[in-house]
């Protein structure tokens, strides 16, 4: 599993900004000359993405969100305010898939940018079972498929695949050997 290394905000940062998702900190930063400078953070709610296991295949997307051009990527969503990681993950496997899972664990959590206050949390979801229709809501056109675990690992290259965190996994699956077994393991339980 990948290690977090979210550094805290400073004690002395202000809220400058407040959006529906992202706020923007700043505070005064001592330099190494002595100096200070405004340095700035943003700060967002985590993530989750899901690596959802179906018989010997995974769930991928086709999506279409308002803002964005169509693009492909697990399941995935944000966590919300008071919400643990895992059961936004199951939340959001549900809501966006119609699929659900007894059998999680979670496989890294990254903090993409030392900028942005933020942390993706991947989860596999073993033994998925079609529980209800998809709901993605009103913001999203969600279409999910099947694909194999080669599949997959070939998709982390293509340019409208979106899971940012799932993207390094599946990266460093495909140049070592030895990663790309574990991750196969983990999630078929070999």
């Amino acid at each position: 599993m990948s290690k977090n290394y979210k550094k805290p905000m400073p004690p002395n940062a202000k809220t400058v900004f407040k959006g529906v998702i992202f706020e923007v900190w700043q505070w005064q930063q001592k330099l190494y000359d002595g100096t200070f400078k405004t340095f700035e953070r943003l700060k967002r709610p985590d993530t989750v993405e899901m690596l959802a296991v179906v018989g010997d295949k995974i769930l991928v997307q086709d999506e279409e969100q308002p803002d964005t051009d169509e693009f492909i990527s697990v399941p995935a969503g944000r966590v919300d305010p008071g919400e643990l990681p895992q059961p936004a993950a199951q939340r959001e496997l549900l809501e966006e898939t119609g699929y659900a899972s007894t059998d999680w664990a979670l496989i890294s959590e990254e903090t993409p940018s030392g900028k942005i206050e933020w942390t993706i949390h991947v989860f596999a979801a073993r033994n998925c079972a079609k529980k209800q229709e998809p709901d993605p809501g009103a913001g999203e056109k969600v279409k999910s498929r099947l694909v194999s675990f080669e599949e997959l690992l070939t998709l982390s290259d293509h340019p409208r695949f979106r899971s940012t965190a799932t993207r390094f996994l599946l990266w460093r699956a495909r140049l070592d050997p030895e990663k790309k077994e574990e991750l196969r393991a983990l999630l078929f339980k070999e």
